[in-house]
């Protein structure tokens, strides 16, 4: 797949996913180093080191990039960072979906309508997606069955911010049978 394309901009009902841009750079660092939020995901470290957000908002505006990210944007003229949801790229036409929302947002079921706006569009075109989230984040595993996500099974990941294995519930959802010759 070509991922110097232009990535897609998708619409909710209460805002909007866009694309990460340079200017998103101070509201993510703010909400990346609650550590609230840290301790949700395994690639946050806490405390936030100088220099980690800029790095990964670059990486996510690179055209080589294996990985998509929006912001959940609730502004009416851009900027309201409500949450991160990335979409990294796997073998066999699949994706992994990742996100986080803002503490400020929690309960408000901004996470179900960014998962449920990634499945319905399918930006990527894949035949399926996956995720995982904590055993203690159970909000998280309830975001991903309400969107049609299935329970594979349990395992584990590195936090950055616990500096520990972590178990976690493992979701996967099929968009389309993959075509067989």
């Amino acid at each position: 797949m070509d991922v110097s394309l232009q990535q897609k901009t998708l619409q909710t009902e209460r805002f909007v996913l866009r694309p990460v841009r340079m200017s998103d750079l101070t509201r993510i660092e703010h909400y990346a180093s609650d550590s609230r939020l840290a301790l949700h995901t395994p690639r946050l470290p806490h405390p936030l080191p100088p220099g980690v957000i800029a790095a990964f908002i670059e990486r996510a505006m690179s055209p080589n990039r294996d990985e998509d990210v929006w912001v959940m944007d609730g502004g009416d003229h851009g900027g309201e960072v409500m949450g991160v949801i990335t979409l990294s790229r796997l073998d066999r036409n699949q994706s992994e979906v990742s996100y986080w929302v803002a503490p400020p947002f929690w309960n408000t079921h901004v996470a179900s309508d960014a998962v449920q706006a990634l499945v319905t569009s399918n930006p990527l075109d894949n035949d399926a997606m996956f995720a995982s989230v904590f055993h203690d984040n159970p909000a998280s595993a309830k975001v991903l069955t309400n969107a049609g996500f299935a329970y594979l099974g349990d395992a584990e990941i590195f936090c950055l911010a616990r500096n520990a294995t972590v178990p976690t519930w493992t979701y996967s959802l099929k968009l389309r049978q993959p075509f067989r010759i």
